[in-house]
């Protein structure tokens, strides 16, 4: 088998003229950028979402003036572009290639991406067909002034309610591969459930004792900079918090709690930059998507701070088969 280093990339940062020329000259590619610059993008085979936050090959990076754009792998036959509405959602996967993978760019804060969160561990063919990708969204400072969109570069048509996915086949000789980095481990502090799933919580139990999740998070001055991490079997899994608010007894999350699994808050990470390096793999297949996300970029102070190995957007939400939070992804083509 033929391996890279990771710093083999399909993506980096660009403007928009070279962008431009990169799709009139054909080619399959997953791009991310202010709306502005999207809108401003000729049709062809992409499909895009909106972000401003970025790693870059000069390091993390907040701009409205420059695109990422990352070359899809096409070894297999055309790949297909295609919008799922709340409905049509649960087919994302048995819709994919029997070998092969799919990109999802789902807006923030609509309908799919809450559907796609509570039910997507359901779906048919999940966690059988690679799925990955990424919630689109904002600058921080135009919240409730613009809306997190997704873009059909087929079509130029721009959505904020469907999510879109790219359908990638492979050759039998070769197939995608989803691994995640995931910095953050369960702390030692007490053990959390929830009695239902969903992305705000206010009764839990605390190391199997009822209680409020609201007022246990402010009376011990947690850190919700910190996720919640559930052990998946070896895997851990980040619900990060989205706000607390002591008054009311409620916490929000970014993505959902679940009924079924134990939580704790994760231990520090006192250095994001040289922990993600040290859990770099030696060696990978080429790079077929990567993104990161907006937490981390803003938490670990990421701006102007080089993590070369893995480039892409600072994402809303990151996708591999399911949605998680405060984690990189990426997928490689192995074979």
């Amino acid at each position: 088998m033929t391996t890279q280093h990771p710093s083999a990339l399909s993506g980096r940062m660009m403007g928009l003229s070279e962008a431009t020329a990169l799709i009139r000259a054909g080619g399959h590619y997953s791009i991310a950028g202010d709306e502005a610059l999207l809108r401003q993008l000729p049709r062809g085979h992409w499909i895009g979402g909106t972000i401003p936050y970025f790693m870059g090959q000069d390091g993390g990076v907040t701009t409205r003036d420059q695109l990422y754009v990352a070359a899809v792998p096409v070894l297999g036959g055309a790949p297909e572009i295609r919008f799922y509405d709340p409905i049509s959602l649960e087919r994302v996967c048995a819709d994919g290639p029997d070998n092969g993978f799919s990109i999802i760019v789902m807006p923030a804060f609509s309908a799919v991406h809450s559907l796609f969160a509570r039910n997507a561990p359901g779906y048919e063919d999940m966690y059988i067909k690679p799925l990955v990708g990424w919630i689109s969204g904002i600058h921080l400072a135009d919240l409730g002034r613009a809306s997190p969109l997704v873009v059909n570069g087929e079509t130029l048509e721009f959505d904020g309610e469907r999510a879109l996915v790219m359908h990638v086949p492979l050759p039998e000789t070769k197939y995608a591969q989803i691994d995640i980095i995931n910095l953050f481990t369960q702390g030692e502090g007490d053990r959390i459930r929830f009695p239902a799933k969903g992305f705000s919580a206010s009764d839990c139990l605390i190391n199997d004792q009822p209680g409020n999740f609201a007022q246990y998070v402010a009376s011990r001055a947690i850190d919700t900079k910190l996720p919640l991490v559930a052990d998946y079997s070896g895997a851990m899994i980040n619900v990060s918090i989205k706000a607390v608010d002591a008054a009311k007894g409620t916490v929000d999350f970014y993505a959902p709690v679940f009924d079924d699994i134990e939580y704790r808050f994760a231990a520090p990470v006192p250095d994001y930059v040289s922990a993600f390096h040290a859990s770099l793999p030696a060696q990978t297949g080429p790079i077929g998507f990567s993104c990161n996300c907006v937490l981390n970029y803003l938490y670990s102070e990421l701006e102007g701070k080089r993590v070369p190995a893995m480039l892409g957007p600072m994402t809303f939400g990151e996708v591999a088969y399911q949605l998680l939070n405060q984690t990189l992804v990426y997928l490689t083509i192995e074979g």
